[in-house]
């Protein structure tokens, strides 16, 4: 059993939609019922894919009636409607991933399934678009024996949320329709995630209730022909594994951990956990990753959603749009803190060079020494000597939880998984790199003009770096601004400031002393990489600047 032991499908989910779909949406078709108190269902599905960027269709399979106590009624969506549905969504529509949730009768699920093999939907396409069809074919049957089944899986893009009972303990459907949910959609499935009495239910087990419980519902349901099984441990009854999921793909157990959040608003959290997967997957993110970034969403709405009060019962819903209220006000990613700018490190490879250490070991150091950011800056090596260096890095920097951009080269930034990237008055205009990189990824922008600067809040950068504030070396013809210039700007920006150029462990009191509030922090290159020991070269200028920001 491996705990979060996946790799990451490092810029594979970016590249494709960003170089050849840059105007198309991620599309999840959620089937599922609609719930009038707007907790779970098809309005959580909505929701939590929105929440995500992702765009969400809908194909009702039945009108309940319920709130935070419980479900007052059911009614079934009448089948040729049910039908039209999918339909027309399917016809018209490219989907890339299905996601279900209630499926009441027997009926409804064979009318999926038939709709399912008439409108195979993209499924693992974003990761063909590089290559032609008919070469994924020729592969796919070179080295694989694969039977026309289950290439028809490779293509179907199906998540299976098997809602058997309402988080209020109602029974929403019957074990007719659990034994033919698993016969006739689970052989379709990428991945099925029941909870424990779901679990039960489909795997014929009395009752689940432990870990090896779990682990052995798993093996009999992934019999029946999911990829993938996701087991869910909310509720386990031993507090001390509470809250673990386990993963299997039949041969191998993934556990993810969590926090246990004590709050009343759980209503719909199955739903969203789902859906959250189902979008990450049509993104183009591999299953492992989807679920490790739907558990992580899962854990920080339970955190924003504790004290929120809707209804008078005891199964109040999720605020899904915990992070929008950032958005609303500042447009910015919501994770980037402007605090980050305070020691910002600048890489330089001939230095690195000339010390003999390599960029990773370098970055490390200076990691320790307490810088709070890393910008990767390579002007020399070839693409794909400066992509091996910038995996590496990003492998450091993730250890310690410091974000780190590329300079320049966004093609470089999405296909190792940068946090993000910075760019000059030259390179790619921000408003288009923000439109590839999407609003969870980090954008600063070099200005020397309030101009600059008030474009680049309007096109979506996250901060500005301002400079050269001294004469340095590091860039040729490189047009001073001094500290004027440089407060001016900050005095004038909206977004967070960090000053660059031949800022020093001798001057930087200089910089800060009277700093403007929007300078949050100082830029260094030589300061740091041009001396003998990184990390004591970075923990003196660390404390000649940490009393400016403890005031």
């Amino acid at each position: 059993m491996y705990s979060l032991a996946v790799p990451a499908n490092i810029g594979l989910s970016l590249l494709p939609a960003a170089v050849s779909e840059s105007c198309r949406k991620p599309h999840v078709l959620s089937v599922s019922g609609s719930d009038s108190g707007g907790g779970a269902g098809m309005q959580a599905d909505i929701k939590a894919c929105g929440a995500l960027g992702v765009y969400c269709s809908a194909a009702i399979t039945a009108i309940t009636a319920q709130n935070t106590t419980g479900v007052q009624g059911i009614q079934v969506t009448p089948e040729n409607i049910f039908a039209m549905q999918l339909q027309s969504v399917l016809s018209d529509m490219e989907v890339d991933v299905v996601k279900t949730g209630m499926l009441p009768t027997v009926q409804i699920i064979d009318i999926l399934r038939s709709q399912l093999e008439s409108y195979p939907v993209k499924g693992l396409s974003h990761c063909m678009q590089a290559i032609e069809m008919h070469i994924f074919v020729h592969i796919i049957l070179c080295f694989s024996a694969f039977s026309e089944n289950t290439f028809q899986r490779l293509r179907s893009g199906l998540v299976v949320d098997p809602v058997l009972i309402a988080s209020s303990g109602d029974c929403l459907t019957s074990h007719e329709v659990a034994d033919m949910l698993c016969k006739r959609l689970l052989p379709l499935a990428d991945i099925v995630t029941p909870n424990l009495t779901e679990a039960a239910v489909l795997s014929g087990k009395s009752r689940v209730c432990t870990l090896l419980d779990m682990q052995e519902a798993a093996k009999i349901i992934k019999d029946f022909g999911p990829r993938y099984v996701l087991v869910k441990g909310g509720h386990l009854q031993d507090i001390s594994e509470a809250n673990v999921d386990l993963l299997y793909d039949g041969e191998t157990f993934y556990d993810f951990h969590g926090t246990r959040v004590e709050t009343l608003n759980t209503h719909g959290t199955g739903c969203t956990l789902a859906s959250c997967i189902a979008a990450e997957m049509a993104k183009g993110v591999q299953i492992p990753e989807a679920v490790k970034a739907a558990k992580g969403y899962i854990q920080a709405a339970l955190e924003h959603s504790k004290n929120m009060k809707i209804g008078k019962g005891p199964h109040g819903p999720l605020n899904h749009f915990f992070a929008f209220p950032e958005y609303s006000k500042i447009r910015r990613h919501h994770l980037f803190k402007a605090s980050d700018l305070r020691l910002y490190a600048v890489t330089d490879s001939g230095m690195n060079k000339r010390w003999q250490r390599s960029t990773a070991e370098a970055v490390r150091s200076a990691i320790e020494g307490g810088a709070t950011i890393v910008q990767l800056r390579e002007k020399e090596a070839e693409s794909s000597d400066f992509f091996k260096e910038a995996v590496a890095c990003i492998e450091v920097a993730r250890k310690s939880g410091v974000p780190l951009v590329i300079n320049d080269r966004l093609d470089i930034a999405m296909a190792c998984g940068a946090d993000g990237v910075h760019l000059g008055q030259s390179d790619l205009p921000v408003r288009e790199a923000r439109m590839l990189l999407g609003l969870d990824k980090i954008i600063g922008v070099s200005c020397k003009t309030v101009e600059q600067v008030q474009k680049a809040y309007e096109d979506g950068a996250n901060y500005v770096g301002c400079g050269g504030v001294y004469p340095t070396n590091t860039k040729r013809n490189n047009r001073t601004i001094g500290l004027e210039g440089l407060y001016a700007i900050c005095s004038a920006s909206p977004l967070p400031v960090v000053a660059i150029g031949g800022i020093n462990e001798f001057n930087a009191e200089e910089v800060l002393r009277d700093r403007p509030s929007t300078l949050h922090g100082i830029a260094v290159v030589s300061a740091l990489f041009d001396k003998p020991v990184v990390c004591k070269a970075t923990q003196v200028l660390a404390g000649k600047i940490s009393e400016f920001f403890h005031r």
